[in-house]
């Protein structure tokens, strides 16, 4: 059986955890299991080695700032195969380039494009362990890139794919993919399993145990993942492909995000190319538009709101600011979250809206936006009714049962 580890920074955040982490390896490689390790980081090392390079500036070369935060990876791979060495088992380190990442050549967010998987493969018959450094890879030149946001989950994925691997499992400090966040809801329970596009909703929609990137590379490839905890031996949540009684649980999840700030454009003139315009202005800048919302026009005026990132919102209020044409005024708000509802049971049960919007008026809690899709209804409300709206939502769908 052939299983790729995948532990993040909190799991491998000094020498004892490392260690720890080890142990755990040992006891799967007892199992008879063929293991490729992928390991991000130690907590606290990235920023090391970025607030290193903001020394000297601000803006460092893309090129260079990729081999600096790589190595930190690299540290990690190393210790842990140190380790597992130290203890009598047959361990061997790689980078991303040596695992045969092959990525584009955008570095600080580069895409793999294949993975040779020769060396990994050689390792792996002559009964080592393999240690990846995550979050990196080479270009076509040999240049060292990194994979941005959620990389090592990324890398842990592609090379499940790559190699064809019978699970792989997603170890961080978190034992699993909840209902909903226990520190708001403590009656919320881990799911024993959920489908890669409730997760994928999941992970887009403000919940982190998993970045959407690796879900969607996972649904892609056919990789089964698990997601569990470094610190217990609880069996996780599996993310897999859709089966048929997944749908008869109606609703699997509820998200909070309040990382959102909307804006509302008053008097915008109604005609053909105007949204265009507006939201091509957003897009040019790197803003992600989440969001919108126009009212149907009358006297060739409508409004149009829409909510972006708050660390997006300075930006996004300055652009607006300066389309000077074809808008009468402009309201800012940052007061405000999102509320979501997940659910592969929504395709073939009714009703799952008007419960939530019944509870959101017995609640006297104003809904300011919708936006749905076949599984998920998102709701912007005023940030201070978030965590109320979460546990009544919760409760209302039977997720504590």
């Amino acid at each position: 059986m052939l299983v790729v580890q995948k532990y993040g920074g909190t799991s491998v955040g000094g020498l004892d955890r490392i260690e720890s982490v080890a142990n755990r390896v040992i006891r799967a490689k007892d199992e008879n299991k063929d293991l490729v390790i992928v390991v991000s980081a130690m907590s606290g090392e990235t920023n090391k080695l970025v607030g290193y390079a903001d020394n000297f500036t601000s803006n460092p070369s893309k090129r260079e700032y990729d081999m600096l935060v790589s190595s930190g990876e690299q540290v990690t791979a190393s210790l842990l195969a140190i380790a597992l060495i130290s203890k009598g088992y047959d361990a061997i380190a790689m980078s991303g380039k040596e695992a045969g990442i092959l990525t584009d050549n955008n570095h600080t967010y580069a895409r793999i494009e294949s993975i040779d998987t020769t060396n990994m493969r050689k390792a792996l018959d002559n009964n080592k362990i393999v240690v990846v450094a995550g979050f990196q890879g080479a270009n076509a030149n040999g240049d060292i890139t990194t994979l941005g946001r959620g990389g090592s989950d990324l890398s842990a994925v592609a090379i499940a794919g790559a190699l064809k691997a019978d699970i792989c499992e997603i170890y961080s400090d978190v034992d699993g993919i909840y209902t909903t966040d226990p520190r708001i809801e403590p009656h919320a329970k881990k799911l024993d399993s959920i489908s890669y596009d409730e997760m994928l909703e999941l992970s887009s929609l403000g919940a982190k145990v998993l970045q959407n990137r690796s879900v969607e590379l996972a649904k892609k490839l056919g990789v089964k993942l698990y997601a569990k905890s470094s610190f217990s031996d609880d069996k996780g949540t599996l993310i897999q492909e859709e089966s048929n009684n997944m749908e008869a649980v109606v609703v699997s999840g509820v998200v909070l995000d309040k990382n959102q700030a909307r804006v509302t454009l008053r008097g915008v003139s109604d005609r053909p190319g105007i949204a265009s315009e507006i939201f091509t202005s957003l897009a040019d800048e790197g803003i992600v538009v989440d969001m919108i919302i126009q009212n149907v026009g009358t006297d060739g005026l409508t409004n149009l709101g829409f909510t972006v990132p708050q660390n997006d919102f300075e930006k996004a209020k300055e652009l607006m600011e300066h389309f000077d044409h074809d808008i009468e005024g402009i309201d800012f708000d940052f007061d405000v979250c999102k509320v979501s509802i997940v659910g592969v049971g929504m395709r073939s049960h009714s009703g799952v809206a008007a419960t939530a919007f019944t509870q959101m008026a017995k609640d006297n809690i104003n809904i300011e936006m919708i936006s749905t899709s076949e599984i998920k209804i998102s709701m912007i409300i005023n940030d201070k009714y978030g965590e109320l709206a979460i546990r009544e939502l919760h409760k209302i769908y039977n997720l504590d049962k």
